[in-house]
């Protein structure tokens, strides 16, 4: 990413530019060394100017280093800017995953080429790859199994840690399912979000709608960090029903004559906790809470046992001795806090500036797709991310809420200016101040419609008016974000922008407004439907306060007067990437979409081609190395040799079921999360 020429208009401030690129390295690149961790987020005032900027200048530092290293890659984007280009050489030049057998799992490597090594996810993954301290953190369900207590037909939200160097399986947090089901918690979706990864800390939204904190190196460091500390996790039921009905019975009354019955040791010995000789039974409320102290899988430890309803509940407290468990260190949940109700799936990839961290809610309608719970909720937040204090909230979407809200922010510095961008709901851009805020409420410096006035939602995703699911991304001063709905919507009308965000206020491209007898114009508030219906005499005049710089939607690149299917942009989940003014996208339609980053001098995008990959592509690129890489629904990735006249990719390769990610890279290897597997892509020496 770096600061090329300026578009023919006035040049906005320029995004911090990367350093020049290094010379290719001739072995696997080490991490970069990490910041030193800072401890107040306070804004800049009299008392505390000097710190903040000091603050201000490491974080400066620390992001372009992870943009020129070619080391690891800690968030979504690699960096609060988004723009997946991480600076990484020697990569191969095609590789071949092997064969897998379908019924027993087993590789059959002698085919592979230069895959470095594999590890299973679970059986969906959509969450990507990130890359930080010697680890790979991604999010999945639990089709793996990894935690006995926890077998693959248990369904669960899941962030894996694994060793970089050789995929070996660290640790795994797991989240269970919300009893309200698939209206907030769809069934096998897992963490669709990314990590954030900063020194030995790491930040993800759970399936549960939580956003915790946790230590990178797990429990292998030997301790429980806090504040959270003896953290209680489920480890086995017995249910009081069909077959499970006889050992409830049995274990309820050895229960009760102070003994675990063998049915209860059973079911400890198969979660991973066999009793080693005999437990001390101890009642904490008769009939009801038991604790058992005894050595449960070679560790003396208690187990308290609950009858809850039809079934007996085994819980214990985690500790140094669970080292395939997480470490959580805080907790903010944003259901019971804040009252939030995301629409089947909690997904944003958080990210940071300083000590603020900046989280999208997902907060949107129910299953009947009509109603939304919670018009009153947070869309937006910022917390502290060293503890965990909510600094502020906003809910500038409001009921104009479509669907769900499943974008990531960005933050970058424009003029000078921090700003914290937030895809709504509404398909409205939102730009703030990236600070605390004041009484708990953000700054807003501009918004930013990015449908078109006279398009219309219509239920099952028939009409013209789309979310932004993609995340915005900050390029050379300028801002790029394409627009979607729901893969479950299909395909459809789309759009995709390049906005100068130095202006405030409402920068949208049109403004609406209802057209008066006496020829007068009256402004029209934001409708969640439609904004402007001809029929009832509103319109759409230009905003002459408008940011937009270009905008994209189709292009006649034969120049035949008509606009095929692959000279159109259709409806995007994918976010843009950009390396020397030259921006790749993928739709959902398929085509990827090669374009300059900056406009003609007639404030116009110049189509340098598109490419019919012939499947739906939910990810975005990843340009590396000389190439880009992006994946499809077939799960071939489309490699192709950078630049505006290539476009042919030089080959697809397959990797054996969907990808639904995105292809990153860090330390001289491509990382590329399959519908359930991870693979480590790179030379491989003789």
């Amino acid at each position: 990413m770096s600061a090329e020429k300026a578009p023919p208009a006035t040049k906005p401030a320029a995004v911090e530019p990367a350093a020049a690129e290094p010379a290719a390295p001739e072995t696997k690149a080490a991490p970069p060394e990490k910041p030193a961790e800072k401890t107040s987020s306070k804004p800049a005032s009299a008392e505390s100017s000097l710190v903040a900027t000091k603050a201000d200048a490491s974080e400066a530092v620390a992001l372009k280093a992870i943009l020129s290293s070619g080391g690891d890659w800690p968030q979504w984007g690699g960096t609060r800017l988004r723009n997946n280009v991480p600076n990484v050489t020697g990569l191969p030049e095609s590789w071949n995953i092997g064969k897998f057998d379908r019924k027993t799992g087993e590789w059959a490597k002698e085919q592979a080429e230069n895959i470095r090594w594999y590890a299973n996810l679970g059986s969906q993954t959509y969450g990507n790859p990130v890359i930080s301290g010697g680890k790979v953190f991604v999010g999945t369900n639990n089709g793996a199994g990894y935690l006995k207590r926890y077998p693959a037909t248990v369904d669960l939200g899941c962030l894996l840690a694994f060793d970089e160097s050789n995929g070996e399986f660290l640790w795994q947090h797991s989240s269970e399912k919300l009893i309200t089901g698939r209206v907030h918690d769809w069934p096998l979706q897992g963490i669709c979000s990314a990590s954030l990864v900063e020194g030995n800390r790491l930040w993800f939204v759970t399936s549960r709608g939580e956003v915790r904190c946790v230590d990178t190196e797990g429990f292998h460091d030997g301790e429980d960090n806090g504040p959270v500390k003896d953290e209680v996790v489920n480890v086995a039921d017995i249910m009081n029903a069909g077959p499970g009905a006889k050992p409830y019975a049995d274990t309820l009354a050895a229960l009760g004559e102070g003994k675990l019955s063998d049915a209860a040791k059973q079911a400890l010995d198969t979660a991973g906790e066999p009793l080693a000789g005999e437990a001390t039974l101890k009642t904490l409320t008769e009939g009801k809470v038991w604790a058992a102290t005894g050595n449960f899988g070679g560790v003396d430890r208690t187990i308290t046992i609950k009858a809850i309803g039809p079934k007996l509940m085994f819980t214990k407290t985690l500790g140094v001795h669970d080292k395939r468990d997480a470490d959580t260190l805080w907790v903010y949940d944003m259901m019971s806090e804040l009252g939030t109700s995301q629409h089947n799936m909690a997904s944003c990839s958080v990210t940071s500036y300083g000590d603020l961290l900046f989280v999208n809610t997902s907060n949107g309608l129910d299953e009947s797709h009509l109603n939304l719970p919670a018009p009153d909720a947070a869309s937006f937040i910022c917390l502290n991310k060293n503890t965990g204090e909510l600094y502020w909230t906003d809910n500038a979407p409001g009921t104009n809420i479509l669907h769900g809200q499943w974008s990531s922010p960005m933050v970058a510095e424009f003029d000078g200016v921090p700003q914290v961008l937030f895809a709504g709901g509404d398909g409205y851009l939102y730009s703030y101040k990236a600070d605390q805020g004041k009484d708990g409420k953000p700054e807003l410096l501009w918004k930013f419609d990015a449908n078109p006035k006279e398009t219309k939602w219509i239920l099952g995703g028939e009409g013209t008016r789309n979310n932004i699911i993609a995340t915005p991304v900050a390029y050379d001063g300028l801002v790029y974000v394409a627009v979607g709905q729901d893969p479950e919507h299909g395909e459809g009308e789309g759009h995709l922008w390049c906005i100068d965000p130095n202006k405030r206020g409402d920068v949208s491209p049109q403004l609406a407004v209802k057209i008066e007898d006496d020829g007068t114009r009256t402004p029209i508030a934001h409708r969640r439907i439609q904004a402007v219906d001809p029929k009832e005499g509103e319109a759409a005049i230009d905003n002459p306060n408008s940011a937009v710089v270009w905008h994209y939607t189709m292009a006649d690149q034969n120049d035949d007067g008509e606009f095929d299917f692959e000279e159109k942009m259709h409806r995007s989940c994918g976010t843009v990437a950009i390396k020397d003014d030259i921006l790749y996208i993928a739709d959902f339609s398929g085509l990827v979409h090669c374009l300059n980053a900056k406009p003609t001098d007639e404030g116009m995008p110049t189509v340098y081609f598109t490419y019919d990959m012939f499947a739906q592509s939910w990810g975005s690129p990843l340009i590396t190395d000389g190439r880009v890489f992006i994946g499809d629904e077939d799960g071939d990735v489309a490699i192709f040799e950078f630049g505006p006249e290539n476009k042919e990719p030089l080959e697809e390769i397959n990797m054996g079921t969907s990808v639904y990610s995105t292809p990153v890279a860090a330390n001289g290897t491509i990382y590329i999360s399959t519908k359930d597997k991870l693979f480590a892509i790179g030379k491989i020496e003789e």
